[in-house]
């Protein structure tokens, strides 16, 4: 079976893999010149399964208001004219009661715990170093945030999720760097299965065993329409980007510019925010909108002082993750306009949390700055499976958890695909929901 995966994040990567796995003849079409250079670049590269949870959760509209004016704040609104952002907050708002809240998060725990072991076989069959490290600390700084954080802690309790609950004094035990804190916990929770990992270097990473199993990626290539016909995919029409060859290789092969259709037995669409208006011509209706996050990557210039695995903010959303010698500082969710643009507001709130935590790990002015579009859906839970057109596949909307639900999500895509049973019950995880 001939199969084209739109996208090179480490969700289509990911997808390519299991799909090649089960023996599809596949391609991969990505615009950037290589895999992981869009969302999966600069995120926190936390998979903490037991924690993954839905943006719209109680408080937190109460939450949005009171840092809407504050200078560090882990939350930036900005109003557009566009009206699928407000159709997007509408359906949010919708989700942040309780009862949707445990709802979803239950649905996005199932899939990203089924990943984790994915990844976990994945790795033992294929052994490489992506600056990995194993453990996960919240950090709260009030007992305000605390209280927020009880609906998913009952949710973790309900699910048997081993976690626990640290005083500041335990706070320092698993983290000695936190003793040249400037700030003290009032609390916090560790959750010692969850890890972290370079997502970037890892999907490169996959991307090289991808090839050598016969994965073919062609990069600046540029996807301006999924070819449909009698109600079934017949392919994707292309062009290639200006400076770039349709195959990915080096050299010039071909005009530049040249539009074409490349046939296909099935498509996935695994372009994240880019999906939506691929796939609105087609009457098919995904809610997703770009909720921008932040990340600094900085290189560790004290061990002693610095973190040794993964650490969460909880009062202003901000992780601090190690990768080797390096330092990741990720955050903020900004709901506003489509561009990726930096925001001063936002680099400032992720230099304070480091400098809160961890003052002598790195050079501020080493600081390498980067803003992604997370692909996120009103609810929280990825889009996985049909899309209502024959042989047309949607692998999209993981918004901040893309890492951690890839590898389970790309198995479930391609289990589908070639007509085997998920592992895992895919209720509330399909376009389906919306359909209700």
């Amino acid at each position: 079976m001939k199969t084209i995966v739109l996208g090179g994040g480490v969700i289509g990567v990911a997808t390519a893999f299991y799909l090649r796995q089960q023996g599809c003849e596949v391609t991969v079409i990505e615009r950037e010149p290589d895999v992981a250079l869009a969302t999966s670049f600069g995120n926190a590269g936390v998979i903490a399964p037991g924690y993954v949870t839905p943006w719209a959760a109680p408080g937190m509209p109460t939450k949005i208001l009171k840092y809407l004016f504050k200078p560090a704040s882990p939350l930036i609104f900005r109003p557009t004219l566009d009206p699928a952002q407000w159709r997007w907050i509408a359906r949010w708002l919708r989700e942040c009661d309780l009862e949707r809240f445990r709802v979803n998060k239950q649905r996005m725990q199932r899939i990203a715990y089924y990943s984790r072991d994915c990844l976990h076989e994945f790795r033992s069959r294929h052994p490489f170093d992506y600056g990995r490290s194993q453990g996960y600390l919240q950090l709260f700084r009030s007992e305000y945030d605390v209280e927020l954080a009880q609906p998913a802690l009952a949710v973790l309790r309900d699910a048997g999720i081993a976690y626990r609950e640290v005083n500041p004094a335990q706070c320092v035990d698993i983290e000695p760097g936190l003793r040249w804190a400037r700030a003290t916990p009032v609390s916090g929770i560790h959750l010692p299965d969850d890890e972290a990992g370079d997502c970037a270097r890892f999907t490169r990473e996959l991307r090289a065993i991808c090839e050598r199993h016969g994965v073919q990626f062609r990069f600046d290539t540029r996807v301006t329409s999924i070819d449909v016909h009698g109600g079934a995919v017949r392919g994707v029409r292309v062009e290639s980007e200006a400076g770039g060859r349709p195959d990915g290789a080096n050299g010039a092969n071909g005009a530049t510019g040249a539009a074409e259709i490349v046939q296909a037995d099935s498509v996935v669409v695994a372009l994240g925010v880019d999906s939506a208006a691929l796939l609105a011509p087609l009457g098919v209706k995904v809610p997703l909108y770009p909720v921008k996050g932040y990340s600094a990557t900085l290189p560790v210039i004290d061990d002693e002082k610095a973190p040794r695995a993964a650490l969460m903010d909880e009062s202003l959303k901000t992780a601090i993750t190690r990768f080797g010698n390096n330092l990741r500082v990720a955050g903020t969710a900004e709901l506003g306009n489509r561009q990726t643009t930096l925001r001063e507001q936002a680099l400032q709130t992720l230099m304070k949390v480091l400098d809160d935590w961890f003052p002598h790990a790195a050079a501020p002015t080493s600081a390498h700055f980067w803003v992604g579009r997370r692909p996120m859906t009103p609810d929280g839970a990825p889009l996985l499976g049909p899309s209502g057109i024959d042989n047309l596949w949607l692998n999209l909307g993981h918004g901040s958890t893309g890492w951690a639900m890839s590898m389970g999500s790309a198995r479930v895509v391609a289990d589908l695909i070639t007509q085997r049973k998920p592992e895992i019950d895919l209720d509330g995880l399909t376009l389906a929901r919306y359909g209700k």
